[in-house]
Formats: C-alpha cells, sequence, structure tokens
C-alpha cells in the first residue's frame, strides 16, 4: 500500500550497490530500446556515479557474528527462569529473530532499493512469519484459536460488541439544540485521517485513477451488501458517500496522483555522499535516500487483452478481499478495532503491499509465459487467502447469512454487465472486426483483378461483358 510503493530498481544480489548507469543495467521485462540503454518506455532514466560505500554492503559475518554473541550470553551468562510460559514466549520470539536474521542477510533482493535492500527483505521475511502464524491460527478449533490470543494480549479473548455506525443519520438535528451537527462529530474519529492516508498510499502502489476509484466505490457497495452481517458496516448515506468515498478516499486518491506525477517527472541523479562538496548537499543526499532510486509509470492497459483485463479483475478482487479480512478477522477473533494488532497489521500491508504490485505489474507486463510470480507478490496473495479461511471456519454462520433479495439482483445484474462486456469485448468484438477485415480484402481483390484484366486499348472487362451481351441479343 504505501511505502513500498516509493522505491524500484531491479533485484541487486545480496544488498549490493546500485547499477552505474541506468544504461549498465539489465533489460527489465518488457524492455525496449530507448536511448542508449535498453529500459522501459514508461521508465525514468538514472544517473548514478557507482559508489560502493559500507552502507550498501551485506555484512553477513556482522550479523552472524553479533547473534552468535547473544545466544551465548544467553546461554552462559543469563539464569532461565523456571516460568514454562514465559521460555515458551522468549523461545518464540527468539526463533523469528533469528530467522529474520537470516532472511534480511539472505534473501533474495526484490525490485525495490530505497532507503536499503535489508529493509525490504526483513518485511519479506515478516510476510513468512505472518503466514506461518495465520496457518497455525486456521489449524486450532475455533475456541482454542480465540483464547491463544490471550497469549499475546490478555485482554483479547473476550467478545466485543460491533460499533454501530448507522442509526440516526440526520445532517442538522433539530431535536438536539447543544449541538445539532453532532451526528458530524460523531463520525469524525481517527478512522477518518486513516482513511486519508490508507487511500494515498494505495494510490502510490495501484498507479492508476480509475482502478483506485474502482476500488473506493466498490467497497462502500460491498458495505451496502453486508451489512447484515457486521453490524459496522452500516453507516449513513452521507458517510459512505461524502465522508468516505468523496472527501476522505477521493482527496487521498488526488494527492496520490499529484505526487505520482511528481515521481515520474523528477530527475534521478545520484551521488555518493562522500563525493558531494557542499554540506547542503550531503544533507539533501541523506533525505533523498528514502525517495525512489527510479520510477516506473504503471500502463495496465485493461481492455488491451483478455489475460490483461482478467489480472486487473483478479488485482481489484484480492485488494477488496484483503480490506473485507480487515474487518471479519477483529470480528471472529474478537479484537477491537483500536487494538494495536489491527495496526500492525495495516502497517504490514502497507510496507509489502507496493512490492506485491510491482512484481505483479513486471508479470503482467512480460510477454512469456513461464516467467514466476514475485516471491512478496506470492505472499501476499496467499495470506490474503489464508485470512479468508480463517473467517470462514471461525464464523461460518455470519458469512453464510442470505443476501437481502434486492442486493442478490443488483449483484447478479451487475455481474451480468461485466460477462456481457467481456464477452462482447474479446470475442465478439474480434470477430465481427475479423469478418469486416475480410469484407474488405475480397472488395480490393476484386478491384485489382477487374484492374488487370482491362484491354489494352483502355477498355475493361466490364464493357467486353457489355458488348458480348449485346451481339447474344442481336442473334436472339
Amino acid at each position: 500500500l504505501g511505502k513500498a510503493a516509493l522505491e524500484e530498481q531491479p533485484p541487486q544480489p545480496n544488498g549490493g550497490s546500485p547499477p552505474a548507469a541506468a544504461a549498465e543495467r539489465p533489460p527489465p521485462p518488457g524492455a525496449e530500446r530507448d536511448g542508449p540503454g535498453l529500459r522501459r518506455s514508461t521508465e525514468s532514466e538514472v544517473y548514478d556515479d557507482g559508489t560502493n560505500t559500507f552502507f550498501w554492503r551485506a555484512h553477513t559475518l556482522t550479523v552472524l557474528f553479533i547473534l552468535t554473541c547473544a545466544l551465548g550470553y544467553v546461554t552462559l551468562l543469563e539464569e532461565t527462569p523456571q516460568d514454562t510460559a514465559y521460555n515458551t514466549k522468549r523461545g518464540i520470539v527468539a526463533s523469528i529473530l533469528v530467522f529474520l536474521c537470516f532472511g534480511v542477510t539472505q534473501a533474495k533482493d526484490g525490485p525495490f532499493s530505497r532507503p536499503h535492500p535489508a529493509y525490504w527483505r526483513f518485511w519479506l521475511c515478516v510476510s513468512v512469519v505472518y503466514e506461518l502464524f495465520l496457518i497455525f491460527i486456521l489449524f486450532q478449533t475455533v475456541q482454542d484459536g480465540r483464547q491463544f490470543m490471550k497469549y499475546i494480549d490478555p485482554h483479547l479473548g473476550v467478545p466485543l460488541p460491533e460499533r454501530d455506525y448507522g442509526g440516526n443519520c440526520l445532517i442538522y438535528d433539530p431535536g438536539n439544540e447543544t449541538d445539532p451537527f453532532h451526528n458530524i462529530w460523531d463520525k469524525l474519529d481517527g478512522f477518518v485521517p486513516a482513511h486519508f492516508f490508507g487511500w494515498y498510499l494505495k494510490t502510490l502502489m495501484i498507479r492508476d485513477w480509475w482502478m483506485c476509484m474502482i476500488i473506493s466505490v466498490m467497497f462502500e457497495f460491498l458495505e451496502y451488501s453486508l451489512e447484515h452481517q457486521l453490524p459496522n458496516f452500516s453507516e449513513c448515506w452521507w458517510d459512505h458517500w461524502i465522508m468516505d468515498v468523496i472527501l476522505c478516499n477521493g482527496l487521498g486518491i488526488y494527492c496520490g496522483m499529484k505526487t505520482l506525477s511528481w515521481l515520474s517527472l523528477k530527475t534521478y541523479k545520484w551521488q555518493g555522499l562522500w563525493n558531494i562538496p557542499t554540506y547542503k548537499g550531503k544533507m539533501k543526499r541523506i533525505v533523498f535516500q528514502f525517495t525512489p532510486y527510479s520510477w516506473v509509470k504503471f500502463e495496465w492497459k485493461p481492455a488491451s487483452s483478455l489475460r490483461r483485463w482478467l489480472a486487473v479483475c483478479g488485482i481489484i478482487f484480492v485488494f477488496l478481499l484483503a480490506e473485507l479480512n480487515t474487518f471479519y478477522l477483529k470480528f471472529v477473533l474478537w479484537m477491537p478495532p483500536e487494538h494495536y494488532l489491527v495496526l500492525l497489521r495495516l502497517v504490514f500491508f502497507v510496507n509489502v503491499g507496493g512490492v506485491a504490485m510491482r512484481e505483479i505489474y513486471d508479470f503482467m507486463d512480460d510477454p512469456t509465459f513461464h516467467k514466476k510470480l514475485g516471491q512478496q507478490a506470492w505472499l501476499v496473495a496467499a495470506i490474503t487467502a489464508t485470512e479468508f479461511l480463517i473467517v470462514v471456519k471461525y464464523d461460518p454462520y455470519t458469512l453464510t447469512l442470505s443476501l437481502p433479495f434486492y442486493i442478490t439482483q443488483c449483484w447478479i445484474l451487475g455481474i451480468m454487465l461485466v460477462l456481457t462486456w467481456t464477452a462482447w469485448r474479446f470475442f465478439l468484438r474480434d470477430i465481427t472486426l475479423r469478418y469486416k477485415e475480410i469484407r474488405r480484402q475480397k472488395q480490393e481483390h476484386r478491384y485489382e483483378k477487374d484492374k488487370c484484366l482491362s484491354n489494352g486499348d483502355g477498355h475493361s472487362s466490364m464493357l467486353d461483358e457489355q458488348n458480348g451481351n449485346k451481339l447474344r441479343e442481336r442473334k436472339l
């Protein structure tokens, strides 16, 4: 979703230095000849002096030495407590930390390199840990899974009522003389800026205005459709369309598109910190370390082929499913909306979502079909599917509550329209265009044949045919 959407570069082995120049980089998938080097037509040109400093090295031996010293300290100098639960928790945490240290130093680099490749390798390993945690929860009974959350936070494992955002939907309430606009102020909670920043970061990740607006509007329709399952989906009409779609989501998408425009026009010229003579230049270079190394403009082109159309529809579907998982997971695992685990999950998707979208775009942009899907994109898809399976197992009754009849009719109509458009655009339209092209070629062929059969005195075969008809008439 966000920060991850800002750093881009072809993978460097083991956290190595960025390439010396754009012309020296291996051509990415779908690259074409453009100027002196091979790069995408939508990719910005990069100038780099190729400085390789201590900051860019992998430090595998250093991390191994520090990790060994820490484990040696715990083994030789620290007395092990006689608390089984405490030792179990500490052992699990230590195992996760050792795995993260291995992954940060040894995992394969992804497409992003700023502020450092190790940062994105860290989130890749966190994705693995989170997926393993979800699988563990999936294999527990419903009661055991909910009570297991108490080991993370003792306040969890207790049923919590969902807050109803509906109720009195009057914008101006004349019955409340103290504050007639109290309904609006009640809705202005911490989730308002969260909506704005969330859609700002999603826009940096998706990089397409139409896709962002479709996902934004579709999610509001999903809230309308599923408010009989989750009470906090029940919101006032102006909360749906004015506060969410227009103000929070729309403003976030607008600011995100402006940022994308600036990033696409920015000059990407990099120098080593010690090669910059002035202190002002050095400070500017440090700040720019947290900006993209280069930039690729996404051109999804969903209507260009059936493969891209199905891929874009799949991306939208996974996005909406991940959004719904946020609400259903805290519902089935009894977590309050303001709990820090909910916030940590959102921070997690902010960091891994942008990498996954870049890998998906590279996968779609590659004309070959045998290329592998990126590692982070694979993990995000697996995590989203596993979260949904947990929801299905832990509360199948809620998910199987039938939709109201008018909601079902609307969804059937929408699906039929999408299928009809798909059939027309990628099948019927092609058949019609092919028929018209064949007909045009036949007409051109007939015209060329008549032209070739014309007589030497300038009379065409058509005139000869007319003369022959007249002779036959005379004989009769």
